[in-house]
């Protein structure tokens, strides 16, 4: 849905888009005002919730006519004026409703009249760089940086996956992603990093198992940031645990819901925006609002694996989680906003060593898609939410120390894998379906939009064992693997499965056989899938991502597991997700689907964790026999002498 354009002024001093091929995109740039309303009144929030989710909609409703409007007019002029002008007094009159529901409950906030005016955004959108093989970076402009690539094929065709030329910058929709958005996780150099443990710190963690989503329970609202409002997300979730979660879910509902975790005491709500392939296929909300009607088009992808961990501070003991705890993490609009409170990490199995904030991972093949997000972890110790859902909790510093006032809580990291492809950027996913997470429709797919969302609804005797696990240095949970000689299936029963946590270490999961694929996180690591990598298409095979986005929310931040480049003094943290969850994976851990690579990824494994593999196959196979050759062959010559000496005396005779 975004559209191509190109800025103009006209003599009498009415801004103007010129229509065509010049390779500019366009989107809606507004002010977000959740920003701005830190501190509201509790008996307000009901109402400036309500008109959040409003300025939301008016924004979908004229990036929309924006669309319609560059279609309509493919080689004349658009006078965005039109469109900008009744977002603004629509805005406004908004606003004006938000203030007074403040006023009427507590003081009056000032200055947010001016938050009503909105933007055209533009973004460089060439072609050239897919056309090369890699996406061309574009200039900056605005101070924000502009985009590289587009979504149109670069054979000239005017094609798109479904065989249908896009209304504008890319993808199934028009609206992204394109082909900037991609960089091949081989050329990232290793980043992820783990703050060192002191004395007295909590190395344990505790893993909930609750599916996959398998039975596709999706909706596009969004109850933590727009409850009682019906498509407040204007995109679609994927959600797991609790099963009563709408916009209209009371915490009575929360809390008499069926759950998909393994352990019946964890009815927690864990939700994220789907992943979609931009393959043409038209899904069941391809006509719904949050879906097709705001450019979230395509298939929507089932993960093969995901795992939500729990982990321990780095300096000390943790506090449990008040129950109805709301975290959010991420921004949906970052692209707009800025990079401040984005905070989605993405990778690729074997390579986690290596994060991305602001592009999806090109994996080669073998390797498959890995999205983490890592979680606020100290609490002020009095909300469960707060007016903007940040406020009420924030991140460690990197030694994991909190804010003043606020105390450590455990820290949930949710790994999600997906057995997707690398998108062939060079014809615009024709070939190969471009991916991207659903989002705002004028955020266009960006990966940095990316977030999550978690709502507490753990037992009480539940989280007290989740809090002791954690404090004592064991391994437990539903979804904690087994230590060595323990077997089982890790997803069966809800005990604890204690395990010995290794030194230096603490954050890893000792059921994991092979942990770190990158444990020295400053050099470059030498394992690789077996499998021939396929050459990524459309990346820059040496540039490294800039401007990678920072955690925040007002509070120091936890640099320590987002950096972008390696400190050599820092120890890495586990299995490479920034937050080093316990429930990392290697390279070893084949998704469902690929079967067929779980012999090259066990050799990966091995090799990253330092250890020797097991011998395989027969004694030809694995060389280990050659040792007992010079035997055999002795053993030869020793019967063919006997036999010899035996023919000479019978001659002698």
């Amino acid at each position: 849905m975004a559209v191509n354009v190109f800025a103009s002024a006209t003599e009498g001093g009415n801004t103007a888009v010129l229509l065509g091929s010049s390779g500019v995109a366009a989107t809606i740039d507004c002010p977000d005002l959740s920003e701005r309303l830190t501190t509201v009144p509790q008996a307000a929030r009901p109402e400036v919730d309500t008109e959040l989710a409003r300025l939301d909609q008016q924004i979908a409703t004229a990036y929309g006519q924006l669309q319609e409007a560059a279609r309509g007019a493919d080689d004349g002029e658009l006078d965005e004026a039109a469109v900008l002008d009744p977002l603004e007094r629509e805005r406004a009159a908004t606003i004006e409703r938000i203030v007074a529901a403040v006023d009427k409950a507590g003081d009056r906030p000032e200055g947010l009249d001016a938050e009503a005016a909105c933007a055209l955004r533009r973004t460089e959108a060439t072609t050239a760089g897919a056309e090369s093989g890699g996406p061309e970076q574009g200039q900056r402009q605005d101070g924000k940086e502009q985009e590289a690539g587009n979504g149109d094929d670069a054979d000239g065709t005017g094609q798109d996956a479904g065989g249908q030329r896009p209304p504008g910058n890319g993808g199934q929709a028009g609206n992204g992603p394109v082909a900037g958005d991609y960089a091949a996780i081989e050329s990232v150099r290793p980043n992820a990093v783990e703050a060192p443990r002191r004395d007295g710190a909590s190395n344990g963690s505790f893993a909930t198992s609750c599916g996959v989503n398998a039975e596709g329970l999706f909706n596009s609202d969004n109850l933590i940031a727009a409850p009682g409002v019906g498509n407040g997300a204007h995109h679609f979730h994927d959600y797991v645990g609790n099963q009563d979660n709408d916009a209209f879910s009371s915490d009575e509902d929360l809390a008499a819901a069926d759950t998909s975790c393994a352990d019946r005491g964890d009815k927690s709500s864990y939700y994220w925006p789907v992943l979609r392939l931009q393959n043409g296929t038209v899904e069941q909300d391809a006509q719904s609002p949050g879906g097709g009607i705001e450019g979230n088009a395509g298939e929507i992808v089932t993960p093969a694996e995901v795992t939500l961990t729990f982990e321990g501070n780095e300096r000390g003991k943790v506090t449990e989680m008040p129950r109805l705890l709301r975290i959010i993490t991420g921004d949906a609009k970052a692209f707009v906003n800025g990079d401040a409170n984005a905070n989605a990490s993405w990778s690729c199995t074997g390579f986690e060593d290596r994060q991305l904030k602001d592009k999806y991972p090109l994996c080669p093949s073998g390797s498959d898609v890995v999205r983490t997000f890592t979680f606020q972890s100290c609490w002020d110790g009095r909300n469960i939410d707060s007016a903007n859902h940040r406020t009420h909790v924030a991140f460690a510093a990197a030694d994991g120390s909190c804010p003043d006032g606020f105390r450590p809580i455990p820290r949930l990291v949710q790994r999600i894998v997906y057995d997707v492809d690398a998108p062939s950027l060079q014809d615009g996913g024709k070939t190969v379906p471009l991916f991207a997470v659903d989002s705002f429709p004028e955020q266009l797919h960006k990966p940095v939009t990316d977030h999550s969302d978690f709502i507490n609804v753990f037992d009480e005797d539940l989280m007290r064992e989740m809090v002791d696990c954690i404090n004592t240095g064991r391994a437990c949970g539903a979804g904690a693997s087994p230590g060595p000689g323990q077997g089982g299936d890790p997803g069966e029963g809800a005990g604890e499965a204690p395990q010995e946590q290794p030194t230096g270490d603490p954050g890893a999961n000792p059921g994991d056989p092979g942990t770190n694929p990158g444990e020295d996180a400053t050099d470059e690591p030498t394992e690789k899938p077996t499998e021939k990598p396929v050459e990524p298409t459309g990346a820059a095979p040496t540039e490294e991502p800039t401007g990678a986005p920072q955690q925040g929310s007002g509070a120091p931040e936890d640099d320590a597991r987002q950096t972008e480049t390696a400190s050599p003094s820092a120890e890495p943290r586990a299995a490479t997700t920034p937050a080093g969850a316990a429930a990392d994976r290697s390279a070893a851990e084949a998704a469902p689907g690929a079967e067929g690579d779980a012999g090259a990824r066990e050799d990966v494994a091995a090799g990253a964790a330092g250890q020797p593999r097991a011998p395989q196959g027969g004694l030809a196979e694995t060389g280990s026999g050659l040792g007992l050759w010079p035997a055999a062959v002795g053993g030869v010559l020793f019967a063919g002498g006997c036999v010899l000496l035996v023919r000479s005396r019978r001659h002698a005779r």
